[in-house]
Order: C-alpha cells, then structure tokens, then sequence
C-alpha cells in the first residue's frame, strides 16, 4: 500500500527536524512519500524544511521528504484539505496527519495505520483518553482534559457514537474513505476535525481507535479554547438536528431524504392500520418512493402496484408492479381503472395540481374503493410560530420539506377534497413524530423516554387538530358514492 505522511506545521521550527527524526528508521520503507506543509508560517519553518535532507539529521537520507510553503496562512483546516488533496492526486492508499511540533509521538506511526493496512478500518484515530488519566500524566493540563471529555461525551450522545476522545490531531485515513466525504466543504478552522469525524460517520466508515502517548512540551497553542468548544458543539447539535429533519440537512448527505414512519401514531402507521382491517385488496400507491410502505400493505396481503418519478434501487422487488412516471403529467395510461384503494401517502403536496391528481385519481377507485391521503398541516404551532419569528425556511424532511410545491391547512385541503368530486368518510390526524429524534443512534430510545411530551401531544391533537395535528388522514369515497 502507498501510504503518506501530511504533515502539518505552522511556526515549527523549533521542532519540524526532531519529529521527522523520530519516525521510526523500520517504518521509513514503507512510506512513499511525507509532503511537510507550512502553513505560511511567520519565522523559519519553511527554511527547516527545505534544509532537513542535506542536514545529516537521522533520517535525512533515506526519508522521501518534500515541503511546500502555503503563500497565505488556510488555517488549520485548510491546510489539511490541501494536504488531502496531495494524497488523492498522488494515488496513495493512506494518509496519516502528523504535527510538526511533535505533540503526537511519530514513534507511533506503524500502529497506527495498521488497521487500515490490514483493512478493518477506514479511519483510525490516535486517543489520548483510553488509558484512563493517561493524559494528565502526559501533561494535559486539566481543565483541557475535563473540557475534552465533556465535549466528547456530548459529541457521542447527539451523533451516536462512543469515542474515547473527538480531539485527537493524530489521525490516518484511507484515502479512499477521504473521497467518498465532502471534507473540501468543511472549515478552515480547528473544527475541521470535528466536521471530517460527522462526515465519516455519516458515510458509514469504519473508525478505529487506538490509545497514544500524552506529551505536552513547549509546542504552541493556537487553539482559542472557548470558540473551538461553541464550534464544535454547535456542528454535532447541527447534525442531530439534521438527521431529525430540521434544518438544510448538507451535513446528512447519506442519508435518506425519505424514510417510512414506523410508529404507529404516525401517518404511515395509522394508514397501515387502516389497511389492515380491509380484504387483500389492489392498491395504487401513488408516489410509492422506495416501497417500503408498499411492502408492509403486500405483507398484509395486498396487491400493490407503485408509481413514482424516481426509481429507487429495490423498489420492484418490494411491490408487485412499478411504474416509474412522473405524477405531474397525470398518471400513466397502463393503470387499471378498479383499485379498491388509491393511496396518497405525502404525495399530494408534491405535485404541481393537487386538483388535477385527485380528480384523476377518482377514475381509477373502483365501484366499492376509495381513496386514503395524508397530508402536513401547514397550519401546525411549528410553521406558525416558525413565521411569526420571521425564521421560515425549509427543512430537509417534515412540513417545511423543501421538495413541497403546496402547503395545506385543513380547510385548504378540504375545499380541494370537494373540488375534486370527493366525500370525506374518515378524517384524523397525528402528532408530533417524536420518533425522529431517535434517527441516527443505534442504542438509543431516545423517544420512548419522551412518554409524557407524546401523551400531552396527543391530547391537544384531539383538541384542537387545526393547531396541533402535525399531519391529517383523510379516507374518502366518490362524491356521488358520500
């Protein structure tokens, strides 16, 4: 394997020619080449460099040593990227990030990449903090120490991990692993760190941790202790939230957009559980996405044949029939006209003319079928209290969805039922779907510690829907049929 050495040194000199001489003679064969990237430093760093292989040090000669010197200071973060960068251009199978002020003992280097080496692992990361008080006998200070394991217990908690430690400069990456991220989008800053560790999480890379030696010296700090801590606790509170849905979701690139609801208080749910009463029956699944929901109706004995625009890898294997049409132009001419159910399941508020697909729907209900629809309720305290702040704007998953063209309230909506040659049989409506809290953490119940949220919830749905219903069900009937 090609494996690189990036490293990072900004006002190193004092120490840039001891590390390089601490890499271990054994290991230099196997390294193709250490690019020593110098951040725009401000006093002879660069000098070192260039100097270290006619300087008779003790890996001088043999060590494939090559520097280059950043025009402007990128910051700690942007100097990785470009070292980055240099690894995927140069065809190496690893990088490891080593500091030019030797705080992480390059003496460690063979360990570290041997994970990656033997493939268990697509990152690994050097700990301080798995030999317990380890570090403080290594000289961290200790308000740095509690300060990192607080902030890692946080980070953990909010991304479903359980690191030792989320602060850790001493990293190796397969550099394939490093293309399949956006890391070019991260910041140039200390957080960099913090944003590569979300980013390959959410990827699904396999991370590895190993404990390394503590060493504190008269290297220094650049770190603003209290920015980097908000930074960081910021961008983990940023992506829980993103995996539940809220906000832009740039930092979920992983994940899917769409996902069936499970709960049983959810839209999906309640629509299951009305299907499930019902004879195997031939369904119309318009906007079937994946299948899945689809699925659970074929295992209640139904019939399902899915349209949607897009098709998504396994859809055919989940439904009896898939036709992949786009919903906007009406519905395709190869449908049947007698399905005893059409089901709108979060559809409607994807198309164009809402109108149109309903009333083109109500051909293809059979003489005895109906419709079953779900849609967000506009009109729910979130988007409105949302407004009133003057902080509307669009979330990846839930009733801001970003892909939404229409929004409802339920009188909205209702007029439209009308206007579409519907009558209304059955009307409810969900609450909150606290279960999203629960997206991405593996252990965690985070939800079902919410019982009395959900119980209060519930109550002012029935309430007050208008208000309080996050989505409405509706199942209706032709209306010459109401």
């Amino acid at each position: 394997m090609k494996i690189g050495v990036l490293v990072v040194a900004y006002n190193a000199e004092d120490h840039l020619a001891e590390t390089l001489d601490r890499i271990p003679r054994d290991f230099i064969d196997q390294i193709t080449a250490v690019l020593v990237c110098d951040d725009a430093s401000q006093d002879n760093t660069y000098e070192v460099g260039i100097g270290y292989s006619d300087s008779g040090s003790v890996n001088a000669a043999s060590l494939p040593v090559e520097i280059t010197r950043r025009p402007v200071n990128l910051g700690y973060g942007g100097n990785q990227k470009a070292g980055y960068r240099w690894a995927i251009e140069t065809g190496l199978d690893i990088v490891v990030m080593l500091h030019g002020d030797g705080q992480y003992a390059p003496e460690f280097l063979p360990e570290i990449v041997q994970p990656l080496v033997n493939g268990k692992a697509d990152a690994v990361f050097g700990s301080r903090m798995m030999e317990s008080g380890q570090a403080l006998v290594g000289g961290m200070p200790r308000y740095k120490y509690y300060g990192n394991r607080i902030l890692s217990s946080y980070q953990n908690a909010l991304a479903g991990t359980d690191f030792t430690e989320w602060h850790s400069g001493y990293r190796a990456y397969s550099v394939a692993a490093l293309q399949n991220i956006p890391f070019l989008d991260n910041s140039n800053g200390f957080d960099f760190d913090t944003e590569i560790i979300v980013q390959l999480v959410e990827s699904g890379a396999q991370i590895a941790e190993l404990p390394i030696p503590t060493y504190y010296g008269d290297e220094i700090c650049h770190v603003n202790g209290l920015a980097y801590a908000w930074n960081v606790t910021k961008l983990v509170s940023r992506y829980r939230m993103h995996k539940m849905g809220f906000g832009t979701g740039e930092l979920t690139f992983a994940s899917q957009t769409y996902e069936i609801k499970e709960n049983i208080d959810s839209s999906h749910g309640q629509l299951l559980s009305w299907m499930a009463n019902q004879p195997p029956s031939r369904v119309l699944d318009l906007g079937c996405s994946d299948g899945l929901l689809g699925h659970r109706l074929r295992a209640l004995g139904h019939h399902v044949t899915g349209v949607d625009v897009g098709h998504v890898d396994g859809v055919e294997s989940r439904l009896d029939v898939f036709v992949q049409h786009d919903l906007d132009t009406g519905l395709p001419a190869t449908l049947d006209d007698d399905y005893d159910v059409v089901l709108c399941a979060d559809v409607i508020e994807h198309v164009r003319d809402p109108a149109a697909l309903l009333s083109t729907a109500r051909t293809h209900v059979a003489a005895n079928g109906s419709l079953l629809a779900s849609v967000p309720n506009f009109a729910h305290w979130y988007p409105r209290l949302r407004v009133v702040l003057g902080l509307f704007d669009y979330d990846r998953r839930g009733i801001l969805d970003a892909t939404h063209i229409r929004f409802f309230t339920r009188r909205s909506f209702e007029q439209l039922i009308d206007r579409a040659g519907f009558a209304i049989v059955r009307r409810d409506a969900t609450g909150l779907p606290l279960e999203v809290a629960d997206r991405g953490l593996d252990e965690s119940n985070v939800s079902g510690r919410l019982g009395f949220i959900r119980s209060v919830d519930r109550a002012l749905v029935r309430a007050r829907p208008q208000l309080f219903g996050y989505q409405f069900l509706y199942e209706l009937v032709p209306a010459e049929r109401g």
